[in-house]
């Protein structure tokens, strides 16, 4: 379960909340029956309904980056938003963009990859500076060699890499936020977890084999 409140339909009074829930729940309760049509909870939109504002803002953003109006090639920005979900260690994100990949014609040797991508030569010149690009924004908070930067604009323009930044970035957002609040397949306990020593282990140091001097 997320760690915050979701929102019924029965208390639902925003426009904003209803059309999102009838578009992805039907006429259902999404919290008393959840379920989307990609397998997930949906407990994403029902936590973001707890300020609609948010939620219409969110929106936006999805349709945004789906926009007519784009000019960066679909497959680089899905190559990117599935990287940045790997990378941030989000479950959701990064398996909700595979299933984008795919649906673009992506093989799936190439979806495979993507957590090993630089080892990987099943992407091509383009690709791989996508990835490498979306490893210095998600990774190394947008510290980028200018090697990279150089790769990038010998084939994309400058709007195509202001789209690739804002919409990798958006998606670092959702990937952080998904997992701090526990949402959808982000509500998993952190696999980092002490492994208990022996019952008679006496806490010394465990590095001091040789023992310490008198």
């Amino acid at each position: 379960m997320p760690r915050l409140r979701q929102v019924s339909r029965a208390e639902a009074e925003s426009k904003v909340v209803l059309k999102t829930y009838d578009l992805l729940f039907g006429d259902r309760d999404p919290v008393t029956e959840p379920g989307t049509t990609t397998g997930t909870s949906g407990d994403w939109w029902t936590v973001f309904a707890l300020a609609p504002d948010v939620l219409e803002h969110a929106n936006r953003g999805f349709a945004l980056y789906r926009s007519p109006e784009r000019k960066l090639d679909p497959v680089l920005r899905e190559l990117a938003q599935t990287r940045v979900g790997w990378a941030k260690g989000s479950q959701f994100v990064f398996s909700q963009h595979c299933k984008s990949l795919r649906g673009l014609g992506v093989s799936e040797e190439r979806i495979a990859s993507i957590p090993q991508w630089q080892v990987a030569d099943c992407y091509d010149a383009h690709e791989r500076a996508v990835l490498a690009y979306a490893d210095c924004l998600a990774l190394q908070g947008g510290r980028t060699p200018e090697a990279v930067f150089t790769a990038l604009k010998s084939f994309l323009s400058d709007e195509e890499i202001l789209e690739l930044t804002y919409i990798t970035c958006l998606y670092d957002m959702h990937a952080v936020m998904s997992r701090a609040l526990r949402t959808e397949w982000d509500d998993r306990d952190d696999p980092v977890v002490e492994i208990a020593a022996p019952g008679d282990f006496s806490g010394q140091d465990f590095l001091d084999i040789g023992g310490r001097p008198s």
